[in-house]
């Protein structure tokens, strides 16, 4: 993801904001500038800011000491990264009083950097801080103090914006391969090295006949039989676009996404999401388009001759063309709530999310009610009384009819909607995980007219473009403009500023309903699709409008063998591709695009 830099001035050591002061509200103090004890200072693992971070001998006693310039009640905030299984505690003591124990739970990998936060009082003018070793494990690598208003008191930037990391869950999946994909080439040749995978798959869904189905971003859709085997090819999607297909720059372009109507049996209807570029740009009237479009993103309604049929054959026709600005944040996917019963007002209406085609960062469109871009859209694909006469504008939907508004929009104020699904049960609610810019990878509960902030807001913080790298506290009278915030949400614990783009960001899941595994019932099951990991939390934790997030479970690993592994293993690479899928019996699959594999969630443990 794409990051401005923002220059940060040094004063007596301490790295403060352009415009402020040493005495400003958010002061960072790196390790390598501070007394240490029984420790020296490195640069052998990535992701530390400054020059280097303290590594202290496996001793207790240890030590490392800041010199923080400050007065009354603030926050401190301890990025640090322990590659260790077992908390590594310190004593945190403030002008030689101990203040409390700090615990520095492990990070998963010495690479991986968290934040430990606690409130203090200093006195005015130098105070000293030193966090000591507690026991014979010695202190994690200490990368540097955040010192700083957090607490939505200030103004300032927010060192730590969810200091509560994931818990480190004693519960684990098990995972079996499941389907190996033939290895598919991006078009134009791609200049990103992460658009060199194995294969791209991106999802796993199930038609009523038993085949589950899985797109490729470089253009084809698979089946696989009911009862598993070798995928076979049912439609060769950029053959049938020809030339134009684009798959080539940007992580989602390409065939982002099928969605089969609820009736595909009997209408042999489905959509598909695809890019297109070349001579469309110039032949191809959008329906929409932003300045300067590089890619066009297109919604297709495909209509098979006979539904059973392993191959497709049949007619298609367009319904919906948007113009991006840059190769990020186009549609990334459309899908039907299984939630609509025949007859009901929602069956059969398409969700189409587009995102903001990376222009959120230097303009308002994801608020702008004029346009598509940054939405979630509801359309009635059978329907003619929208702007091109190709689909319809539901009745239903919360701007319907609204002078200067698009029908369309369901909800806005998103910069990449990535990945969203409906509960199969229990409250059947709408969830989204939505990538964030600077630092939150958020859970969205979703609902008509929803205004998820961007790019005023990220997360439940308060986002500046002239100031792009850090967030800030909410103002005092926030709720005058009506945003929705989280449910559930992570940050990327990177080091301050822009440089603390750590390439993390998540991949939205399902709420499991099935029978097969009790332990993970009622849990909304996601992750990184970076970094492999799988999170788990409760649906019924997930509050909407809460003053808490709802706690996340980081879930172990397991291969059916029943070894412990991480999913950069079973992916054979660092970055996983990670993405999820479900069938129709609530059964979960996971997917990696690094090597083209799906594996079955086949146990807990």
């Amino acid at each position: 993801m794409h990051r401005t830099t923002l220059v940060m001035i040094l004063v007596a050591g301490m790295l403060v904001w352009p415009g402020q002061t040493a005495s400003a509200a958010s002061v960072v103090y790196e390790a390598e500038s501070a007394a240490i004890g029984n420790g020296v200072v490195e640069s052998n693992h990535a992701g530390f800011s400054g020059t280097g971070f303290v590594n202290s001998a496996n001793a207790a006693g240890a030590y490392v000491e800041f010199t923080v310039n400050g007065t009354g009640d603030t926050n401190l905030a301890f990025r640090y990264a322990n590659g260790t299984t077992a908390a590594r505690p310190a004593t945190l003591t403030i002008n030689g009083s101990a203040i409390e124990t700090l615990r520095f739970e492990g990070t998963g990998a010495w690479t991986t950097w968290n934040n430990e936060t606690v409130a203090a009082g200093l006195a005015q003018g130098a105070n000293s801080v030193r966090l000591t070793a507690t026991t014979a494990a010695g202190l994690p690598n200490v990368d540097a103090l955040t010192e700083g208003a957090q607490d939505g008191g200030g103004t300032g930037p927010i060192a730590d914006p969810i200091p509560q990391n994931p818990i480190q869950s004693g519960l684990g999946l098990v995972l079996t391969e499941y389907a190996q994909f033939p290895k598919t080439d991006p078009v134009p040749s791609p200049t990103d090295s992460r658009l060199r995978r194995h294969a791209r798959i991106n999802h796993l869904g199930q038609l009523a006949d038993g085949r589950r189905y899985v797109p490729d971003l470089n253009g084809r859709l698979y089946t696989l039989p009911a009862g598993g085997g070798a995928p076979g090819v049912y439609l060769d999607l950029r053959a049938a676009v020809g030339g134009d297909f684009f798959s080539g720059r940007g992580l989602g372009s390409g065939f982002g996404f099928v969605a089969f109507h609820p009736d595909f049996a009997a209408n042999g209807r489905f959509y598909t999401a695809h890019s297109e570029a070349f001579q469309a740009l110039s032949t191809q009237r959008a329906d929409w388009t932003q300045s300067g479009a590089v890619v066009q993103s297109v919604v297709t309604e495909w209509t098979a001759s006979d539904p059973a049929a392993p191959v497709f054959s049949g007619t298609r026709r367009q319904l919906l063309r948007l113009g991006f600005g840059t190769y990020i944040h186009g549609i990334q996917q459309i899908d039907f709530n299984p939630n609509a019963a025949p007859g009901s007002p929602d069956h059969g209406l398409l969700y189409v999310a587009a995102g903001d085609g990376g222009r959120g960062t230097s303009g308002t469109v994801p608020q702008a009610r004029n346009q598509p871009f940054g939405k979630i859209l509801r359309i009635d694909p059978r329907g003619s009384d929208s702007a091109n006469g190709r689909y319809g504008i539901p009745p239903g939907n919360p701007f319907a009819g609204r002078p200067g508004t698009l029908g369309e929009i369901y909800a806005l104020g998103m910069r990449d909607p990535h990945r969203f699904s409906w509960d199969r049960g229990g409250s059947g609610r709408m969830f989204l995980g939505h990538i964030g810019e600077h630092d939150i990878e958020a859970v969205y509960d979703v609902r008509a007219g929803d205004n998820f902030g961007w790019s005023e807001r990220e997360g439940a913080f308060r986002f500046d473009r002239n100031e792009p790298c850090y967030l800030y506290p909410l103002p005092a009278d926030d709720s005058r403009f009506g945003y929705t915030y989280p449910v559930a949400a992570y940050d990327h614990n990177g080091p301050p500023g822009c440089t603390g783009d750590l390439g993390r960001a998540i991949a939205g899941g399902f709420v499991y309903r099935g029978a097969a595994l009790p332990a993970l019932q009622g849990r909304y099951l996601f992750g990184d699709l970076v970094q492999g990991w799988i999170f788990a939390t409760s649906e019924t934790e997930m509050t909407r409008g809460g003053t808490d997030l709802a706690p996340l479970h980081q879930l172990k690993i397991y291969n059916a063998a029943g070894n412990q592994v991480t999913m950069q293993t079973l992916a054979g690479t660092s970055r996983v591709d990670l993405r999820f899928g479900m069938d129709r019996a609530g059964d979960l699959f996971v997917l990696s695009k690094a090597n083209g594999k799906i594996w079955k969630v086949t146990g807990t443990r």
